[in-house]
């Protein structure tokens, strides 16, 4: 037998054999402790050389790391995508739609706060990756948030983004992108089927956690419950959309009401986390471990349907937390932050 892309089976195949050469904790320990020179070469050597050699003659340092990671990973995204067809790539591009959004909010990010177009180019949206020049252009031919908008009226999200005021801030864009986001993905995966479902469900939860992150922030921050509730985004399922009203009218305390009754979360763990945040006064306890949920939900979901899209997706999530711990540590190491800080931040 030929075996094709398109091969739901060798799709699904490959992307737990990439997956198993993602460097684990142990290897990112490792890294923690190399001295920023070193760190260069110790990251071309897990899976990034191609990408430090196309940028070393460009940038150095921070700056080359940074491209080559995101350079990797866009290019890897396209790959993965490219090897799938069918309904499998419908489903896998439900989750690779959202880095869509991700850059528009780095482009809204980086007008609001006129960061350099150079800045972006040497790390976020390397230039020297194609896909990334209609974003760049973007920022170098905009004034304020809404000439930015404007440029963006024919993406998907564009109307939901102009139909905000003139006026809107940054965050009303970056609440309509998440909306709209999951808006979409909700309703491309109606379909009854098994694998289709948990990765419903696995959008569940991320809405639930964005949620009530959401509230104990806004808390914090002084904002009113009746404001909180413009906040939710529908489709969770510790936090439905019908909650919301009592959301509204009680903020945080509604919500820890909703939340002891509900099935999906181990509500005392919470209550220790909160607490935990409280004398910290930082919810990084909670983020870590609300991370942690989806990491394992998407590994059993991939585990249970070895023959799907879920495997390649979790293969895509796994990629993505890894680019996020080698930028958190090459950061953290230029910042001369501690080691256990690092640490503790990397999943």
């Amino acid at each position: 037998m030929i075996i094709v892309f398109g091969n739901t089976a060798y799709v699904a195949s490959r992307a737990k054999s990439r997956r198993n050469k993602l460097a684990d904790l142990a290897r990112m320990r490792q890294l923690i402790h190399q001295s920023p020179d070193q760190l260069t070469v110790a990251i071309s050597n897990i899976g990034y050389s191609d990408e430090i050699n196309l940028y070393a003659g460009k940038f150095n340092g921070g700056d080359l790391v940074e491209a080559a990671l995101t350079h990797n990973l866009e290019s890897e995204l396209e790959e993965i995508v490219s090897m799938c067809n069918g309904k499998v790539k419908s489903l896998v591009e439900v989750y690779t739609s959202r880095f869509e959004y991700q850059n528009a909010k780095v482009v809204l990010r980086a007008v609001m706060n006129d960061v350099e177009l150079e800045k972006v180019s040497h790390s976020i949206l390397p230039e020297l990756n194609q896909i990334n020049t209609p974003w760049l252009k973007i920022i170098e031919n905009s004034d304020d948030l809404r000439s930015a908008v404007t440029q963006m009226r024919r993406k998907s999200f564009g109307s939901s983004l102009m139909a905000l005021p003139d006026d809107a801030r940054l965050s009303d864009y970056e609440d309509a992108l998440d909306r709209h986001y999951f808006s979409v993905a909700i309703k491309a995966l109606s379909s009854s089927k098994p694998s289709t479902r948990y990765l419903r469900n696995y959008l569940a939860m991320e809405i639930d956690h964005r949620n009530i992150l959401n509230i104990l922030e806004a808390q914090s921050v002084g904002i009113n419950s009746e404001d909180i509730s413009e906040l939710l985004i529908p489709g969770g399922r510790m936090l439905p959309s019908s909650s919301f009203s009592s959301i509204a009218a009680g903020g945080k305390d509604s919500m820890m009401d909703i939340l002891r009754s509900s099935s999906k979360l181990d509500f005392a763990e919470f209550e220790q986390l909160l607490s935990r945040s409280k004398d910290v006064r930082s919810l990084d306890p909670v983020i870590t471990w609300f991370k942690n949920q989806e990491h394992n939900f998407m590994q059993r979901m991939s585990y249970l349907h070895p023959v799907s899209a879920l495997p390649i997706i979790h293969y895509i999530c796994m990629k993505v937390q890894e680019v996020a711990d080698l930028r958190i540590i090459v950061r953290g190491r230029l910042a001369g932050l501690p080691e256990d800080v690092l640490e503790a931040h990397i999943m």
